[in-house]
């Protein structure tokens, strides 16, 4: 079987942290042929540091030369970057979000259909052992009917102060579409990706515009500062289910928390430690997993999920029409927030 050439494109901190280790762990499927990005000196350091043997500028450079790529630039050039690969005849494996509007969204799923090649979205977090774990109990039925979701991703005093995650014009949005996006993803997940009908929304940014910052994650411009760095949203489904959710880079609150809560008609699961609640047998049960099956990192069952469905022999866990419903609703709680009114789907 020939090995799936890769391409990277963003040399940053995500492809260095993440992808590029992982996707080297695959040595017996995969090949990184070449990267990227628009600061060739960065992207010829890093081509050295792992041992990558071309360098270009201009991503579409690369097309020529791989059977995939991955996107690790800024929000803004997910969209733009990924349709050019899939119409170039190149799988796409895209950091999240998807992109920065639905209207992209549903352009990049076009151009895959178009070109008959993979389209992967990074929502790392299904691809715990713990939300594995999680996803087999419900589709064992042992929560029955998920009804109601409590959805925590906060963080105390922690805004990036690194790269571009502070400017709107690159990335869209702050906490909600840099790191909520996951616990969402996740949460929608687990549901069963209901189809949401109403969103009531609202994003902060007080916080994170106060002079004098504490913050653990480095510095950064209170006065420039204007993004998201605290989101509360209520979102209802078709289905019946509902969704208390919020995330928070700046949260004032004794330490940092993460956490989904599935109720459904007959149990409940926890996330973050794993654990099932039932009541049953005239009890109330807890249960505790003593071992989960699969590895402590996503990056390389995620890694592997999005080589085998290139190679046609699996199919995507992260699907991008899944990835779309996230990114509507991000939409959603935005403009809830700017209006002052919920936003019905």
């Amino acid at each position: 079987m020939s090995k799936l050439r890769i391409g990277i494109i963003g040399a940053g901190g995500i492809a260095q942290a993440r992808h590029i280790p992982a996707f080297q762990q695959l040595a017996e499927q995969v090949t990184i042929e070449a990267i990227c990005d628009v600061n060739e000196e960065i992207a010829k350091t890093v081509a050295e540091k792992f041992q990558i043997s071309k360098v270009h500028k201009n991503y579409q450079d690369m097309f020529a030369e791989v059977d995939a790529v991955v996107v690790c630039t800024p929000n803004k050039f997910h969209a733009e970057i990924s349709i050019a690969a899939l119409d170039a005849g190149v799988h796409v494996l895209c950091e999240k979000p998807m992109a920065m509007s639905t209207e992209e969204c549903q352009a990049m799923i076009e151009a895959a259909d178009r070109a008959g090649k993979v389209l992967a979205i990074a929502y790392h977090y299904r691809f715990l052992k713990d939300s594995q774990a999680a996803k087999k109990l419900v589709l064992e039925d042992e929560i029955g009917e998920p009804i109601v979701a409590r959805v925590k991703a906060l963080r105390r005093r922690k805004v990036p102060g690194w790269g571009v995650f502070t400017k709107k014009d690159l990335q869209g949005g702050g906490t909600l579409i840099d790191w909520g996006c996951h616990f969402l993803d996740l949460s929608l997940w687990l549901l069963g990706n209901p189809e949401p009908i109403e969103v009531l929304g609202t994003a902060y940014n007080r916080l994170s515009k106060m002079p004098n910052q504490v913050n653990q994650w480095g510095n950064f411009d209170s006065e420039s500062f204007d993004v998201d760095d605290h989101v509360t949203a209520y979102i209802k489904f078709q289905n019946g289910a509902s969704m208390l959710f919020e995330t928070s880079w700046s949260a004032n609150i004794p330490k940092d928390e993460e956490g989904v809560s599935i109720s459904g008609v007959k149990g409940g699961i926890e996330l973050f430690p794993l654990q099932l609640n039932q009541a049953k047998h005239g009890m109330l049960l807890n249960t505790v997993a003593e071992w989960v099956p699969g590895e402590d990192s996503p990056d390389i069952p995620q890694a592997k999920n999005f080589v085998d469905s290139c190679l046609g022999i699996d199919e995507l866990i992260v699907k991008p029409e899944q990835a779309l419903q996230v990114s509507k609703i991000i939409d959603a709680i935005y403009k809830s927030s700017e209006t002052g009114n919920s936003i019905k789907m």
